[in-house]
């Protein structure tokens, strides 16, 4: 089975585009529903293209999987609903309300801020996943 992958971004909204059929996108409020959203509209844009007579590309003329992958910004915002935004601040550094703003989406993290995140949410499940021994 071939896997696609699907791109998961946030502006506001979740959205999610493939690099394997540019033109085939779906917005939805909540990571889960972007998922639902994403597979329906591509089942869609296919089929709109059979009917057309366009050329789809060889990797949907056979099974394939999708493969969702957060962007760091849809990733920044997924985590901030899941963990506990003190916490956070605690494991990075980061004020905690700089981290807010990172989360609603006033601010863009620079690459070094995205890293200390993603160090401070992997430290948190270790810490967790530690306790459930």
């Amino acid at each position: 089975m071939t896997e696609v992958k699907v791109w998961i971004h946030w502006n506001g909204n979740y959205g999610a585009c493939c690099d394997d059929l540019l033109g085939c996108i779906a917005t939805a409020a909540t990571l889960e529903g972007i998922k639902k959203e994403f597979a329906e509209a591509l089942e869609f844009h296919l089929e709109g293209m059979r009917e057309d007579g366009d050329v789809i590309p060889d990797v949907f003329d056979r099974k394939y999987e999708l493969k969702f992958e957060l962007t760091d910004l849809a990733l920044i915002h997924y985590a901030g609903e899941m963990v506990n935004r003190s916490a956070l601040s605690k494991f990075t550094g980061i004020s905690k309300t700089l981290l807010d703003h990172y989360f609603i989406g006033n601010s863009v993290p620079r690459p070094q801020q995205v890293e200390r995140i993603k160090n401070g949410i992997r430290a948190i499940a270790a810490q967790l996943s530690a306790l459930c021994l």
